[in-house]
């Protein structure tokens, strides 16, 4: 599945009312909105204290560019998680409905795939610094970083724009939960390209993650062998390098091989009834996976970049400092009273 999905990725249950092989949308829709409930409370939390702390560090490398863009991603991608609980609610509407294939289920695939992109530019720049520690290439300016994050979001942001544009102009009912009817012709045909686009992104990205970790890990066991480094440092590289991986193995590739059956299932009509509700509760098990990454990146910041952890620290203390003060200034408040 990629952006605006032929279903909303929105919907509970992607079929009308009348469909015969229809989830059980009631279950579907409690526990797929708990489930969100709890990520848009974490994901809110965690983000919202991340840029906090990313725009008090001065961008001084690629890393922290990269960084401070991924985490800009998965705000956007956590600010639509209400949106895909309401519309599974009672509260919906064929007014949201329409927003919803319009606008914020093209967001959430958009920073979803901004946020792998960052994720592969990262582990480049990883690489980079760990083959060359002292080098100064043109490539390792954060005014480069800067100018090919900007191209990233706004070659991303055209890609994605016909899918919001492409629109028939009648409303849809109230029974239907396919954003797929509410596309033009050509809107369908753009969708069939931008997900074979969005599949190329996934998979190449893939690769150069696997990649740099592999080239990075063994860099930096030369460099302990000849230094004759301790054994904590070693066990620190194998868990920064396991912390990346893990977290883009987790929340995006499960969807990615959940995506093919599942589409050719709706496309094609194919598989029989049971196996079609099977795969649409794989597909949204593993979308809820992908959107447990606007949580876990949080981790990424906190254990690789070192000066988010210092500026986090800095900051705790000294909300920890002034908390004692205004208690004092308080009490003698009372005590004069």
């Amino acid at each position: 599945m990629a952006l605006n999905e032929a279903e909303s990725f929105s919907n509970y249950s992607n079929t009308t009312v009348e469909d015969k092989c229809a989830p059980g949308r009631e279950i579907s829709q409690v526990i797929f909105s708990v489930l969100y409930t709890v990520l848009f409370t974490a994901g809110l939390l965690m983000n919202s204290l991340a840029i906090w702390v990313f725009f008090q560090i001065p961008s001084k490398s690629n890393f922290i560019v990269y960084l401070k863009n991924t985490v800009v991603a998965d705000l956007l991608m956590t600010l639509t998680f209400p949106f895909k609980i309401a519309i599974g609610s009672s509260f919906r509407t064929p007014g949201l409905q329409v927003f919803v294939c319009q606008v914020t289920s093209v967001v959430f695939y958009l920073t979803m795939y901004i946020s792998i992109i960052f994720l592969g530019l990262i582990s480049a720049d990883r690489y980079q610094k760990a083959a060359k520690p002292f080098g100064h290439s043109g490539t390792c300016r954060p005014r480069t970083a800067k100018i090919l994050s900007v191209t990233v979001w706004l070659c991303m942001f055209l890609l994605v724009l016909p899918n919001m544009v492409l629109h028939k102009g009648n409303s849809m009912s109230q029974n239907e939960r396919k954003c797929s009817s509410f596309k033009t012709e050509l809107g369908l045909k753009w969708h069939e390209m931008v997900t074979f686009v969005c599949q190329i992104i996934f998979w190449s990205n893939l690769i150069l993650i696997v990649v740099c970790y592999f080239l990075i890990t063994r860099e930096l066991y030369k460099s302990y062998r000849k230094t004759r480094g301790s054994p904590r440092q070693a066990r620190k590289v194998n868990f920064n390098v396991f912390l990346v991986l893990a977290v883009f193995f987790i929340c995006f590739v499960p969807f990615h091989f959940a995506r093919t059956p599942y589409t050719l299932s709706q496309t094609r009509g194919a598989y029989q009834c049971s196996t079609r509700v099977a795969l649409f509760y794989t597909k949204e098990s593993t979308l809820s996976l992908s959107a447990l990454n606007a949580c876990l990146d949080p981790l990424i910041y906190f254990f690789l970049c070192r000066s988010f952890k210092n500026m986090l620290f800095a900051k705790l203390s000294n909300c920890a400092r002034r908390l004692p003060k205004k208690q004092n200034v308080n009490s003698r408040v009372d005590t004069a009273l």
